[in-house]
């Protein structure tokens, strides 16, 4: 390990199984974190994760949940808090990323994107702030949002809408929960390579083999975000280091929200 950085922290990371999740999860074992729970829906995926993230000689667990679903959601915390006796951070990065736009969006759609990405977090971020509360305890809490919760593209109406529901309950959870000393940040994340991101091209956008090579030519730094130079701002944002930072909304990206063409 490479420093004492996460040394006391007791984490809780959902979307832990692969992609930006997994990069933040070994950001915090490398920097001293020796108890960690991440969640996620497919077993096999997250099982492989913690088999990862053990071998780095942290305390691992996999929980399966269902961020659709309230009682499935309050159950991955109680359960993570007594595998690891507390949770200090969490990390809400699950996420539904389906298309659809104003036009073709349907009612179940709708539902779904708001409860897995608005609705599922926010009795996370409850559940973690009434349990650290009344331990007498401090909290971290991170939300993973994106650029696109400023507008995004017309195919992303659902997902757009859903995580900018987040950045409010970001602002809110932090507004509310300061005086009990537990902090709420949010990262908006701009294009990433990821797992997910690779599948989400072929099948929503027929992509290719070589999609990205093309996708990072055409960007400003010759690259899409990396998951871990997301991490490194995530374990920045769970960590003291970040101080009394709270309900602050972090653009990661290299294209400037509000900025037009010359």
């Amino acid at each position: 390990m490479s420093g004492g950085l996460h040394t006391a922290t007791k984490a809780l990371v959902t979307g832990g199984s692969q992609g930006l999740g997994l990069a933040i999860a070994l950001r915090l074992i490398s920097e001293g974190c020796q108890h960690l729970t991440i969640a996620a829906r497919d077993p096999e995926k997250g099982e492989a994760a913690r088999d990862q993230l053990s071998s780095q000689g942290a305390n691992v667990r996999f929980i399966t949940v269902d961020m659709a679903n309230t009682d499935s959601v309050v159950s991955m915390v109680d359960q993570a808090a007594s595998n690891m006796g507390g949770v200090n951070a969490l990390v809400n990065g699950a996420a539904l990323t389906d298309r659809g736009s104003i036009l073709n969006t349907t009612p179940e759609e709708w539902d779904r994107f708001m409860a897995v990405n608005a609705r599922g977090p926010f009795f996370a971020i409850q559940r973690v702030a009434q349990m650290a509360i009344k331990a007498g305890n401090d909290a971290r809490i991170v939300n993973i949002l994106t650029m696109s919760s400023h507008c995004g593209q017309s195919f992303l109406a659902g997902y757009s809408a859903s995580k900018a529901a987040l950045a409010n309950i970001t602002r809110n959870a932090a507004n509310t929960l300061r005086s009990d000393r537990i902090r709420v940040n949010g990262i908006n994340c701009g294009w990433m390579d990821t797992p997910g991101e690779d599948a989400i091209q072929r099948k929503w956008h027929g992509a290719k083999d070589g999609w990205l090579d093309k996708a990072e030519a055409a960007q400003p730094f010759g690259q899409l975000v990396k998951p871990d130079h997301v991490a490194g701002l995530a374990s920045y944002l769970l960590s003291e280091q970040s101080g009394v930072m709270t309900g602050s909304l972090i653009d990661f990206d290299q294209n400037i929200t509000g900025s037009f063409p010359e």
